[in-house]
């Protein structure tokens, strides 16, 4: 039986090791370490769901099974992409969470009465 002419890798990332600081992906041909200090929902993933890792495109990571989604530019450069929203949220989520809140208090009123 004859083999097919060995290639390039089609794998394009992987992950080569997992501390407790973070873990490391080969991107190519090349390695970036992704600190959980700095992408903090891959703390508490397994390593299965760490390595489940797929590159859809070449500036573009996916978990799967976290169901993240990263910039390969965001490990280079963390800062450019702050975990936080400063966006404001608009006047009918503000209002769907006080009558919710609202809501909440009537029940435990209710059940401090009986």
């Amino acid at each position: 039986m004859k083999s097919g002419q060995r290639g390039k890798s089609t794998l394009g990332v992987k992950v080569t090791n997992v501390s407790p600081q973070g873990f490391w992906l080969l991107i190519a041909d090349s390695e970036r370490f992704v600190s959980f200090k700095e992408f903090p929902w891959f703390r508490e993933a397994t390593i299965g769901e760490l390595t489940n890792v797929i590159l859809p495109s070449t500036h573009h990571l996916y978990w799967p099974d976290l169901d993240v989604d990263l910039a390969v530019d965001s490990l280079d450069h963390p800062e450019r992409y702050p975990l936080l929203s400063k966006g404001r949220p608009n006047a009918a989520v503000k209002e769907q969470r006080a009558a919710y809140r609202a809501r909440r208090r009537g029940r435990r009123g209710l059940a401090a009465g009986r």
